[in-house]
């Protein structure tokens, strides 16, 4: 087991008070979480959570706003999870796309539908990033940093012994 911890990202996309939510297969069981996954190799957060989205809701979406950054660890498997969770809005839709596999289906939901199925959330972070969501917290999306330049690779290469 890695100490590791997997590095996801997710969005929330509020339309007329019902969030873009997922319905997916995890682990064997059917469960409720908003459009998200790994980040790639190559790409800055915010390009993950927009490839995320569509892949898993046909969704294009423009990232906004970082909601937060959480950190939660799987009691179940010990496995770690950092999401930075982004708030957005939805800029078109391509039904004709197919879904990620392990998708079954795109759902808008009220909050209160969503804690109805609270037993059924892929993890305590989803209702925690919509609450989050719903205090108003936001932050800009220049908090992220990038560091690519041939420096701070150099400098990478000299203490990665």
């Amino acid at each position: 087991m890695t100490s590791h911890p997997d590095i996801t990202v997710a969005s929330i996309i509020e339309q007329d008070g019902r969030f873009l939510m997922v319905e997916e297969i995890a682990s064997g069981l059917r469960v409720i979480n908003q459009p998200a996954g790994h980040l790639e190799r190559g790409e800055t957060l915010q390009q993950a959570a927009v490839r995320e989205t569509l892949e898993e809701t046909a969704w294009n979406i423009h990232a906004e706003s970082v909601v937060g950054v959480y950190l939660w660890q799987n009691p179940a498997n010990g496995r770690s999870f950092l999401r930075i969770t982004f708030a957005g809005r939805c800029v078109a839709h391509e039904p004709w796309r197919g879904l990620d596999e392990g998708i079954c289906s795109a759902l808008w939901m009220s909050r209160d539908e969503i804690v109805r199925q609270a037993s059924h959330l892929r993890s305590p972070m989803v209702l925690r990033c919509l609450d989050d969501y719903l205090r108003g917290q936001r932050y800009p999306l220049e908090m992220l940093r990038y560091i690519d330049s041939p420096e701070h690779a150099r400098l990478a290469q000299m203490t990665a012994v």
